[in-house]
């Protein structure tokens, strides 16, 4: 599972009538998409119309020897198909074709093994991939039938197949004993977290969204941006950028597809829970695709699936500099900012809603702190995005935005007084 992709290759689409979530063109262009993020050339598409799906082919024997014409007179070196195929489908497929093939799992499984940088990533994957092979170790390979003895590592009478299978069993229990342990490590990094009152703001969305791009403005970071599937695999946390929002802390996930397979959601638990402990989340939605309203949809499914759907969300409508956006097409305009994460368009809107979040409202307006309070001065400077500072009298009068906890504390302080309200934007998010 670990190899790279060959370089020719066929993708193979069937469409069954029934698709509701997405148009069949979305569905086949996002399937392409996975393709050339493998980085294999596609030299042919099928795309086919069936009724039902063929229990020994899952595509009909005419359509497999359409397929395998090109492969004898193009020389194709594996075939994809966009649908997960049963074991027995996927040896029966190769069987008619001599060639490999690859279903859609297996497919996103590749990209994961070449995107995995951290430890945790790599085995997350690795438990992914060994999951998905167990169910596939027959294949059809004939020196796996016969009978082998041995001594320290197999039964007498004991097969090939069933030891390859007893290896691959025990690497899995082995793999996931050392992922509970980062487990239990990353639970006491989130109880830190909680205990010194910060609060957790998880980026989710769609694969190739612009989540990290999103992640990198906020947070100063250089993590590894580009236009492709699972950019992201491994999840980061840093800190924010924003005076006066210090405790705030962002993490960047990897990005959500549609029929995400099982094996990757129970292997990527690590990542799952980091969202399931954020305070917040910003959904993040490639505004610029047609199809943005079903990819939210297909999002908030695998968060119900996780147990996150109850975490409060900001809609944050990302590409705009790529597409004028209809204020219209929003559900909810009021818990929603239009952003360009590339060119930093609405970026303070942003922020000012998550700091709203997060110090349970904000004030605008002017403060006055007389020059006994100097370090009160030097507070707000830590603590507020400061619009104008200026001596009057015996203080300064310092215009600023400011989280109303924080206001609360130094308003406590005698000579301290607010001069003028432009807004208290307190609203529950």
């Amino acid at each position: 599972m670990n190899e790279y992709l060959e370089n020719k290759v066929i993708i193979v689409n069937s469409s069954f009538g029934n698709l509701v979530d997405f148009s069949k063109g979305e569905i086949f262009k996002e399937f392409k998409e996975l393709v050339l993020s493998s980085e294999a050339e596609i030299i042919q598409e099928f795309n086919f119309n069936q009724k039902i799906v063929n229990a020994k082919y899952f595509i009909g024997r005419g359509k497999l020897e359409e397929i395998k014409e090109v492969i004898d007179k193009k020389k194709i070196n594996l075939v994809i198909f966009n649908h997960n195929l049963s074991p027995s489908q996927e040896r029966n497929i190769e069987s008619f074709l001599k060639i490999r093939v690859l279903d859609r799992t297996g497919l996103i499984l590749d990209i994961f093994a070449r995107r995995a940088f951290s430890h945790i990533g790599k085995l997350q994957v690795e438990l992914a991939q060994l999951t998905h092979l167990s169910t596939r170790l027959v294949r059809g390979w004939s020196h796996l039938e016969r009978q082998k003895g041995g001594i320290g590592l197999r039964g007498p009478g004991e097969t090939q197949l069933e030891t390859d299978r007893r290896l691959i069993s025990q690497r899995i229990k082995n793999i996931r004993k050392r992922l509970e342990k980062s487990h239990q490590q990353k639970n006491l990094n989130r109880y830190a977290r909680k205990k010194g009152r910060n609060h957790i703001v998880g980026i989710v969305g769609y694969t190739n969204a612009g989540k990290t791009t999103l992640f990198n403005n906020l947070t100063g970071s250089k993590e590894f941006e580009a236009d492709k599937l699972f950019a992201t695999l491994d999840t980061v946390t840093r800190k924010n950028l924003v005076p006066g929002s210090e405790s705030i802390i962002y993490v960047d996930t990897v990005g959500f597809i549609s029929d995400l397979p099982t094996p990757l959601i129970e292997s990527f638990k690590a990542t799952l829970d980091d969202l399931k402990s954020a305070d917040l989340l910003l959904h993040v939605v490639d505004v610029s695709n047609k199809n943005f309203k079903n990819k939210i949809h297909e999002v908030n499914k695998i968060l119900s699936d996780i147990k996150a759907e109850s975490i409060p969300q900001i809609l944050v409508r990302n590409k705009i500099d790529i597409k004028d956006f209809d204020e219209n097409e929003v559900t909810n305009p009021f818990d929603s900012v239009a952003v360009s994460a590339k060119e930093g368009i609405g970026m303070e809107s942003l922020k000012d809603l998550v700091s709203n979040h997060a110090n349970r409202g904000l004030f605008k307006g002017k403060l006055f702190i007389n020059f006994i309070n100097s370090k009160l001065r030097s507070e707000c400077y830590r603590k507020a995005k400061i619009f104008g500072d200026e001596e009057v009298n015996d203080g300064w009068l310092i215009s600023l935005t400011i989280g109303n906890n924080d206001l609360k504390n130094i308003l406590s302080f005698d000579g301290v007084k607010i001069i003028e309200s432009d807004f208290y934007l307190n609203k529950k998010i």
